[in-house]
């Protein structure tokens, strides 16, 4: 090994000093430069032994950031992409503020008035649909019915 060369070990403290990573998202991001996938399996398992990788951190981390401006369908699409199992995921969106209050902050933020016909409507229910709000959610909001 180069004395510039960092170790596999120091890219991935490095890497997870700067920000929660996922176990696949931490090994997709190492791959490169393991010189085998069983010493990349040992590291990560090592790291998480260690607590300093942990997929429930990581999911709780994402959720707390972008729940304010995305549904529970979007947040879990992206949670899986990440790697992160099921379980894992339905236990950080429990934890996360109800999806209504946040559907109705989202649409205020962006249109804060109802909708005068049937157009402007299906703009705002695309919009949070885009966000990934339950459509549920979304005719409450764009209705109006939340405000009870």
């Amino acid at each position: 090994m180069a004395p510039t060369e960092r170790s596999l070990r120091e890219r991935a403290v490095a890497l997870l000093a700067r920000r929660e990573h996922s176990r696949s998202e931490l090994a997709r991001k190492l791959a490169p430069h393991a010189e085998s996938r069983e010493e990349l399996d040992r590291l990560l398992d090592e790291l998480a032994a260690r607590k300093l990788l942990s997929d429930g951190r990581y999911a709780e981390m994402r959720v707390t950031v972008r729940a304010g401006r995305y549904g529970n369908q979007r947040l879990r699409q992206e949670l899986a992409t990440a790697g992160v199992d099921d379980a894992t995921i339905a236990t950080a969106l429990a934890q996360a503020d109800d999806e209504s209050s946040r559907a109705k902050s989202v649409w205020q933020k962006k249109f804060g008035t109802p909708a005068a016909d049937a157009a402007e409507r299906a703009k705002q229910m695309r919009f949070l649909a885009q966000r990934g709000f339950s459509m549920e959610i979304i005719r409450r909001v764009v209705r109006g019915l939340d405000d009870e």
